[in-house]
């Protein structure tokens, strides 16, 4: 049996830790920022995968076709945002029946009413927050886990909030078992179970905040905790019908605070499940 196909299994069923760290076989390098894959030739990226990551032929196969269709879409925008989706493996944080699905370009159902976006929408929203190394990064919806696996080759400092307790319990053992199966770089994701609306103020401030959830306006709580020159990205809009707006923060010398907003699909609609919470009864 090959280590995908362990790890998948694990990630399916949530087999106790033990299980994966006890099984002798072939784990992925560390993730180092000086590591990159072929980003241009299919089946030199596959060879490179299978050589350096332990990956599995089909999977490497089916993740660099949806890249480059990403790329067509101007999805991807920088060397880091392109290396960052060809490292994460879509394939193991998707429910079981999904698995044979985990590249193709809609939205798939994760349980507990919520959905795994599709790659393209989440390739954009993570480039348009120009990611550096040393940026704090704060994900209001974990999901799947996905996302904040991605962001995790963009930076070492990634905290998300999972306001579902049965989500976000289930998607930490996702985390534990990748990195029991040699995806190491996942340590640095920083998981809690909370209202994401009013972000994680003794984690911040952050550099860049992306939600993953639609509302109708850009919660303050949020906007406080971003740095003076830090950027969000985020669905406003009615429920169904949002449009994904780039929000960057502006500090003066005395203290006055602009937002400028762009929306990063030029007015397209983008549907994404509403952020629950507390502040949808009023309570500030």
């Amino acid at each position: 049996m090959r280590r995908r196909d362990l790890l998948l299994s694990g990630a399916a069923s949530l087999l106790p830790l033990p299980a994966l760290a006890a099984t002798a076989l072939p784990q992925p390098e560390p993730f180092t920022l000086d590591q990159w894959p072929p980003l241009t030739d299919r089946a030199a990226y596959i060879a490179w995968m299978l050589a350096h990551r332990a990956d599995d032929a089909n999977f490497a196969a089916e993740r660099f076709d949806r890249y480059k269709v990403l790329l067509d879409f101007n999805d991807l925008w920088t060397k880091q945002d392109k290396r960052a989706f060809l490292f994460t493996p879509r394939e193991a944080f998707v429910r079981p029946e999904d698995i044979p699905n985990a590249y193709v370009g809609h939205y798939l159902d994760i349980g507990f009413g919520v959905t795994l976006t599709p790659p393209g929408t989440m390739g954009r929203m993570s480039s348009a927050i120009e990611v550096k190394p040393t940026d704090r990064v704060l994900e209001v919806g974990t999901g799947s886990g996905y996302q904040s696996a991605f962001l995790s080759y963009l930076t070492p400092n990634v905290y998300t909030i999972e306001i579902i307790p049965g989500l976000a319990h289930r998607t930490r053992g996702i985390y534990d078992k990748l990195i029991a199966a040699g995806y190491v770089e996942y340590k640095s994701i920083n998981t809690r179970a909370a209202d994401g609306y009013y972000g994680w103020e003794e984690a911040g401030p952050f550099d860049k905040i992306i939600v993953t959830c639609g509302i109708d306006h850009i919660p303050p709580p949020l906007l406080q905790q971003l740095t003076p020159n830090g950027i969000m990205v985020i669905p406003i809009g009615p429920p169904g019908a949002q449009h994904i707006l780039k929000v960057t923060k502006k500090t003066a010398a005395d203290g006055t605070v602009t937002v400028a907003r762009s929306d990063i699909f030029g007015g397209k609609v983008i549907p994404f499940v509403p952020l629950t919470g507390a502040h949808q009864a009023g309570v500030p």
